[in-house]
């Protein structure tokens, strides 16, 4: 394991609050996201596997889009929870800076579960094109495949609670909308991933 990965996890594992949880969803879609390029990889070109290879392309042709995404969007959850902690110590001594603190612990909430939402939508964004690559990707490859469609779920999954703890301590119509959205991704991508592991199942029989 290089440096580079060594310093990502003594940075999640300091006691900072961030990275967090909502960072490492982002990672581990990428992670998801890298797995599904190298299953399309070995996909395309291949004869046997024809049937995937427009699929396989598609993924292939995205890689840029999905990795720079993730990494900006793990970046963006550590600085979104950043200025709510930033929010919360701001000076509450009289009314004026009492409204100002508190307006400031709204805006930067709403933030705060805007990133983990765009986790989870970017993961669900992905998973959507799974199934076919499951059906039809390189057999060798399945378990990769298998392995990548958990990890985008996974993402998803601990990306909306985080959304959850934020719309959680406040009440606010924005948040509420927020709540709605993220709710309705989940049930989609348990949807789809209950597809992709019965798809996965039967190919490996």
């Amino acid at each position: 394991m290089n440096d580079g990965y060594m310093t990502v996890l003594s940075n999640i594992s300091s006691a900072d609050p961030t990275p967090g949880g909502g960072t490492v969803a982002a990672l581990t879609l990428a992670h998801a996201q890298s797995l599904a390029l190298m299953v399309s990889r070995l996909t395309v070109g291949k004869e046997k596997w024809q049937e995937g290879h427009i699929i396989s392309s598609e993924i292939i042709n995205s890689e840029s889009v999905f990795l720079e995404r993730s990494i900006y969007l793990a970046n963006a959850d550590s600085i979104a929870f950043d200025k709510v902690m930033e929010s919360y110590r701001m000076p509450k001594n009289n009314d004026k800076e009492r409204e100002t603190r508190n307006n400031a612990i709204l805006k930067s909430t709403i933030g705060a579960a805007k990133a983990p939402f765009e986790i989870a939508q970017e993961g669900h964004k992905f998973l959507l094109l799974l199934p076919e690559l499951a059906k039809f990707g390189n057999l060798n490859a399945i378990t990769d495949l298998a392995a990548s469609a958990e990890l985008a779920y996974s993402a998803i999954y601990i990306a909306s609670l985080n959304v959850k703890i934020n719309v959680d301590s406040m009440d606010d119509s924005e948040l509420d909308e927020i709540q709605n959205n993220t709710t309705k991704i989940i049930s989609e991508s348990e949807e789809l991933i209950s597809e992709i592991r019965l798809i996965v199942a039967r190919r490996m029989e």
